[in-house]
């Protein structure tokens, strides 16, 4: 019976790696299209957007059998719980990075968009969904712990843009809603970082039982 278990659970483990996987490729590919202008690229995160959808029903059946078949233990059910709170997480990841790409689709922000701290900022908030889900794969509690903190680097980023913005808004008045796109595509990037600390503090639950209010 453990042994069918264990298995359960490794297949839990590459299933959430899978999704991470599509979260950063989602969040990676609308940077690019919004910083080359790219529509094309940009109307295909929905298919990634929707392989997340996706994986997170597959991964909500496996945890809910898990649950009913397997009989698992209280520290496995604190892992299979986590899960599901972190996939939850990982569909609104999906769903930001497709906002993003729908604002390129519409508006030509090319022209602005390098004079802020955007890519910074997504490579930022990418390197908190990677480390977020290895902790948990890993059950690494010290990974966990620092992708709390480095939100703050995400937080702190977010508040140069907007710096950044109304300077350029004061020197560039006719340019005003590009700017306030800029401020919303910084906003969603903002609210991907606090997602992946979501997921790094149910990771921190699923080890040691307790969760951070």
């Amino acid at each position: 019976m453990r042994n069918r278990l264990d298995t359960q659970l490794d297949k839990l483990n590459n299933q959430l790696i899978s999704m991470g996987a599509l979260c950063e490729n989602a969040i990676a590919i609308a940077v690019k299209a919004l910083m080359n202008n790219d529509i094309v690229l940009a109307k295909s995160v929905k298919t990634v957007e929707i392989e997340i959808d996706q994986k997170e029903k597959e991964i909500e059946n496996l945890c809910l059998n898990l649950i009913l078949q397997q009989q698992p233990v209280a520290k496995d059910l604190r892992l299979i719980s986590a899960a599901l709170k972190m996939i939850t997480d990982m569909e609104r990841i999906g769903d930001q990075a497709a906002d993003i790409a729908e604002i390129v689709s519409y508006i030509d922000l090319s022209s602005s968009i390098h004079k802020v701290h955007i890519s910074d900022m997504a490579g930022a908030t990418i390197k908190m969904v990677t480390d977020s889900i290895d902790a948990f794969v890993k059950h690494d509690l010290k990974l966990a712990e620092e992708v709390i903190q480095h939100d703050d680097v995400v937080d702190e980023l977010f508040c140069k843009i907007k710096t950044d913005v109304v300077s350029l808004i004061t020197s560039n008045p006719q340019s005003g809603e590009q700017f306030v796109d800029i401020i919303m595509i910084a906003k969603y990037l903002e609210r991907i970082g606090d997602h992946a600390t979501n997921i790094a503090e149910w990771v921190v639950f699923s080890i040691n039982g307790k969760h951070k209010e």
